[in-house]
């Protein structure tokens, strides 16, 4: 039976890797997909890991109807075996409904990847979709880990290596990002809570006060 999966986990814990592995077996075995993508650091229309990966990928904009456009492909002759959706938290919820509606009419596995919660550790519209209607989650096996070594369960938003709170739901970054621009981090949840990022935990662990003091 056709599945609508889920895989969710934190940035920088290989989320996009899987994917381009699915489509990597599935093509080996001559099956054709389509790859919908938003918002790739890689940038639109393509789907990249942090490994060095990157395929070419549908740019799923806001207003794009998921399920017309694979009608439509079909109608005209292409062909499609299966879905991958990657981003796919950026959906608007009834773009999960239609992604929904392509495995149940058309009889297609999709397989979405994204993150459940923002900065704010709130859910993203469309990953709350997604929990509601997928008929598998999985949580992706490879941890992130935060800077003190404990599993990441939050994903951080940093300026110049300090976690901010506030902003636009939506602000395409990366781990890898130069401190002063707009990049995030993964944390536990100790040090979310906390807003220790590394570069704070670095300059803590730099400051006068918390090194030991020599008596004489």
């Amino acid at each position: 039976m056709p599945e609508l999966v889920f895989f969710s986990g934190t940035m920088d814990c290989g989320k996009s890797t899987l994917a381009l592995q699915i489509g990597h077996n599935r093509s080996a075995r001559g099956l054709q997909g389509v790859i919908f993508t938003r918002d790739d650091r890689a940038g639109e229309g393509k789907l990249s890991s942090r490994l060095g990966l990157v395929t070419e990928a549908v740019e799923a904009a806001p207003d794009m109807d998921l399920y017309a456009y694979l009608v439509n492909q079909l109608s005209q002759g292409g062909k499609a075996d299966y879905v991958i959706v990657d981003e796919a938290q950026f959906l608007a919820p009834e773009q999960i409904d239609q992604l929904a509606r392509i495995v149940d009419d058309l009889g297609l596995d999709v397989f979405a990847f994204g993150i459940t919660t923002d900065f704010r550790t709130r859910l993203f519209p469309g990953s709350q979709r997604l929990m509601e209607l997928a008929d598998r989650i999985e949580q992706l096996q490879v941890e992130a880990l935060c800077w003190c070594g404990a599993r990441a369960t939050h994903n951080a938003r940093t300026i110049g290596g300090e976690m901010v709170v506030e902003g636009a739901q939506v602000v395409v970054g990366d781990v890898n990002r130069p401190a002063e621009m707009v990049g995030y981090e993964v944390l536990c949840r100790r040090h979310h809570r906390r807003r220790m990022t590394s570069a704070a935990a670095r300059a803590g662990a730099l400051s006068p006060d918390v090194l030991p003091v020599n008596q004489p």
